[in-house]
């Protein structure tokens, strides 16, 4: 059994989404300064790097993050690679790529090779889910989405449809995914956001692992 850490590491070079906040990594005691251990200080949002996204982020009254089920978070999965030069993917690549069968999808798009170099700055170019193909993973019951990059919409979305349809539907969105190393197939997955019980709820940051099935 292998398994995969699809995880992007988060520093100061980490690329965020336009308008969040950036990441701030400081010591705040320090051997170095004498002090009798090392304690760092993170400051950054929470939907910095692999993170879940929680219904709460644009849902008024949605589940908040500490609400989500583990039964959700873990289990079988289901890596669907979209061809390079897809840039939306659209309810066809939905309806002929996915097994009906499938309740947790994670999209692999020519997003992974972005994370290439981690501290390029933000790419505004990359492939995003259409909302006629969200209504299209509800409809099949579909209950997890992942992609790798950070934002499921499209760049600079006015109506932020894709994440409504998703999340008022009670589909718990992953995004900022690396799978570069990761063939297309069957899985386990494994997904642990940090358990924020303050602010709104939106969201945070998770470390992903994948379990081949053999």
């Amino acid at each position: 059994m292998r398994i995969y850490d699809v995880s992007v590491p988060i520093s100061e070079r980490t690329p965020t989404y336009p308008g969040d906040p950036g990441v701030n990594i400081k010591p705040w005691l320090s051997f170095d300064k004498g002090d009798p251990a090392n304690v760092t200080l993170i400051d950054f949002g929470a939907h910095t790097g692999t993170h879940v996204d929680a219904p709460a982020h644009f849902i008024r009254g949605g589940c908040k993050l500490d609400q989500l089920s583990l039964d959700t978070l873990i289990g079988e999965v289901h890596i669907i690679e979209i061809p390079e030069d897809v840039i939306e993917i659209t309810e066809r690549h939905v309806e002929t790529s996915i097994p009906n069968e499938a309740t947790r999808i994670l999209f692999k798009t020519r997003n992974s090779a972005f994370w290439n170099d981690q501290s390029a700055q933000f790419n505004t170019s990359y492939t995003c889910i259409s909302a006629e193909a969200a209504r299209r993973l509800v409809a099949n019951g579909v209950k997890l989405v992942g992609i790798d990059y950070l934002s499921v919409e499209p760049f600079q979305s006015e109506n932020f449809e894709t994440h409504e349809v998703l999340l008022s539907n009670g589909v718990i969105i992953i995004e900022g995914l690396d799978l570069r190393e990761v063939d297309a197939g069957v899985y386990e997955l494994i997904c642990l956001p940090l358990k924020i019980a303050g602010g709104s709820g939106d969201g945070a940051p998770a470390r992903v692992v994948l379990r081949s099935m053999d």
